[in-house]
């Protein structure tokens, strides 16, 4: 499926981007929204990606935007030292979750609808979705299914994983989804109507725990303040319920320095997601930095 960023009209209308500010796009993926941005004002984008292949994505936005824009490579739970040396920004965008480059391509191993190799790794280093499902215990991995996944069968499905690694290891993206497909074997004819794989919630815990992503998220909001201007703009793009609540508990918990920028969520229109099915439960938030210092100078706290 072609790579098409989500929401680009609702998040150009949040960030505001202005000739000479500066913004942040700390999840470039395939840089769909970077280049919408661009587009609309002339103002620089700082691009950063954890998945190396991004950078080659990257460069072809650097050929045609030059001095508009720069790429780095990294996690975005390190943003402040990432950004050290470009001073703050007046704006930031956050679209969580996989990219299309990252959901398309069999080897990485993030889609049980291609086969391809257990892997799920976003940055291609580190413990590896193989690693888990091959060597955690029974306990553990339940655990991860339920937490991640919410997944009401998820000790059924760790002890299917063991009792199956037993015979032979299990190295594919299509054995997992077996695996998991012959637990829910009793309610299949239930299901078979549903628009949601039984093996969904499994692969997008499993996906989770590997690239530590809530723990990301968390940390990556908590350093805002040392990267962002007075004023600044921020929107963030979730695509299931544990993304979002790390925001709106972020939100609630500096409601003295964030403030919101819509009354409620956005979601994608239904010509959006007839367009781009893959948009379907993405969430859009926006908020508005203000120093605490400013704070407390117009409430005379």
């Amino acid at each position: 499926m072609k790579h098409i960023p989500v929401l680009v009209t609702d998040v150009l209308s949040i960030l505001q981007p202005k000739s000479g500010e500066r913004i942040i796009d700390a999840t470039f993926g395939g840089g769909g929204h970077t280049v919408a941005i661009l587009e609309s004002s002339n103002c620089y984008i700082l691009g950063i990606d954890r998945d190396p292949d991004a950078m080659t994505r990257a460069s072809k936005i650097k050929d045609k935007y030059d001095k508009n824009f720069d790429f780095i490579t990294g996690e975005f739970s390190k943003l402040s030292e990432l950004t050290s040396e470009f001073g703050k920004f007046d704006g930031i965008l956050f679209d969580f979750g996989m990219s299309s480059f990252q959901i398309d391509d069999p080897d990485r191993g993030f889609s049980f609808t291609k086969k391809g190799k257990l892997d799920m790794r976003m940055s291609k280093h580190g413990i590896s979705a193989f690693d888990v499902v091959n060597s955690f215990e029974e306990k553990d991995l339940a655990d991860i299914i339920w937490k991640y996944g919410d997944e009401s069968k998820s000790r059924k499905i760790a002890a299917e994983i063991i009792k199956s690694r037993k015979i032979a290891k299990i190295e594919t993206t299509d054995e997992l989804r077996c695996i998991v497909q012959n637990v829910f074997k009793s309610t299949a004819i239930k299901k078979k109507h549903s628009k949601i794989d039984v093996a969904t919630k499994t692969f997008q815990s499993i996906r989770i725990f590997v690239n530590d992503e809530l723990s990301e998220i968390d940390s990556a909001l908590r350093q805002l303040p040392q990267i962002l201007k007075n004023g600044a703009r921020i929107a963030t793009i979730s695509f299931h319920a544990l993304e979002d609540r790390i925001v709106k508990y972020w939100a609630k918990s500096n409601a003295n320095y964030i403030s919101s920028v819509n009354k409620s969520i956005i979601k994608p229109s239904n010509e959006e997601i007839n367009k781009n099915p893959r948009a379907r439960s993405a969430i859009l938030r926006g908020f508005v930095y203000n120093k605490p210092e400013a704070y407390k100078k117009t409430t005379g706290g």
